[in-house]
């Protein structure tokens, strides 16, 4: 038999779930606000600027911050 780890997606969606939870704190905390959604445009682009240019795309915080940004996107756009 050989290796296996069965529902590993369980771990994953743990972890991702993990970190856009803190990321999404992270950047309510920084601008004051109570929900991500509450961000104006300005806030919002000065995120997506600080994820394109200072965060490596290979950092494992890329899907919290995908993650975040989407659900403003989602609600605003």
């Amino acid at each position: 038999m050989s290796y296996d780890w069965p529902r590993m997606y369980k771990n994953e969606e743990f972890f991702e779930n993990q970190i856009t939870d803190d990321v999404v704190q992270h950047i309510c905390e920084y601008f004051d606000v109570v929900d991500i959604v509450d961000l104006t445009r300005e806030q919002y682009e000065e995120v997506v600027k600080y994820r394109e240019e200072t965060l490596n795309e290979y950092s494992v915080m890329q899907v919290g911050y995908s993650s975040a940004l989407h659900q403003w996107e989602s609600e605003n756009e």
